[in-house]
């Protein structure tokens, strides 16, 4: 399973982010898909998109779940340098 998250080139993020949210984002994914070789993509791109090659459309609806889960919680785990 392939995952593409694209950010819109208007959201401001801090330095880091982009690979912060990279690794936390692979990490839940793989902690809810075990068996997947998951490729988890996070890059700015013209407008925010969430992109799941190689699942289900249940694998989908709950990858979109663990991004808005770890998207609201950036407080836990991103601590910009």
């Amino acid at each position: 399973m392939r995952i593409e998250v694209t950010i819109a080139k208007t959201t401001v993020l801090p330095a880091g982010a982009i690979d912060a949210l990279t690794t936390e984002l692979s990490r839940r994914i793989h902690d809810q898909f075990p068996d997947q070789n998951g490729q988890v993509s996070v890059r700015y791109a013209a407008g925010n998109n969430l992109s799941v090659l190689g699942g289900a459309k249940e694998d989908k609806d709950r990858i979109s779940e663990i991004l808005q889960e770890t998207w609201e919680s950036a407080d836990d785990w991103f601590n910009p340098a």
